[in-house]
C-alpha cells in the first residue's frame, strides 16, 4: 500500500517560499511509469494542479505557475518537495500530494493534505 504523507508548512507570508514535502512509503518515487504531483484546492474552489516530478526526474509544470514553481526530489529519502516563491493570499489551499501513472490525469494515491494559509 502506497502512502504519501505531506510536511508541516510553517509559517508563510506573502513574498516568502512555500516549501513542502511529500514523503512516500509503501512504494519508490524512481517507479518505471509513476509521476508524483503536488495538487491544491483554494478555499471554495476546485482542485489545481501545480505540476509533477517523474519517476526519471522529469518534471512538468502548470504554466500559470510554472514561474514560481519548482519541483524536486531526494530518492534516498523517497521524497519530493515542492517549491512555491513569491507567494501570495491567493496561494492559500491545502496541498496535496499525489501518485498517478504518467500517462494519465488520475491519482491512485493522496496525502491527506496540509493547510496553507498565506497571510500577513
Amino acid at each position: 500500500q502506497v502512502q504519501l504523507q505531506e510536511s508541516d508548512p510553517g509559517l508563510v507570508k506573502p513574498s516568502q517560499t512555500l516549501s513542502l514535502s511529500c514523503t512516500v512509503s509503501g512504494g519508490s518515487i524512481t517507479t518505471n511509469s509513476y509521476c508524483w504531483s503536488w495538487i491544491r484546492r483554494p478555499p471554495g474552489k476546485g482542485l489545481e494542479w501545480i505540476g509533477t516530478i517523474s519517476y526519471a526526474g522529469n518534471t512538468y509544470y502548470n504554466p500559470s505557475l510554472e514561474s514560481q514553481t519548482s519541483i524536486s526530489r531526494d530518492t534516498s529519502k523517497n521524497q519530493f518537495t515542492l517549491q512555491l516563491t513569491s507567494v501570495t493570499p491567493k496561494d492559500t489551499a491545502v496541498y496535496y500530494c499525489a501518485r498517478q501513472y504518467c500517462t494519465l490525469f488520475y491519482y491512485d494515491y493522496w496525502g491527506h493534505g496540509t493547510q496553507v494559509a498565506v497571510s500577513s
